[in-house]
């Protein structure tokens, strides 16, 4: 799940909105043990365009 959910995000990503709504369900569908490695693969792929919303995403995790 965790290689699909990547892939989604891959191809949403240029917009602001669809990234959000899948990167939400995205978390929601991870087992527990994906999640830490999910959020550095978010970090590195995305940080420069979408951080804004990785951080409101993933702070309550850490």
């Amino acid at each position: 799940m965790l290689e699909y959910v990547k892939t989604i995000l891959q191809k949403v990503s240029f917009s602001k909105h669809l990234f959000e709504r899948e990167l939400k369900k995205g978390i929601r569908y991870l087992l527990p043990a994906e999640l830490e490695e999910f959020r550095d693969w978010c970090y590195d792929s995305f940080g420069f365009s979408h951080r804004p919303i990785l951080n409101r995403y993933f702070s309550p995790l850490y």
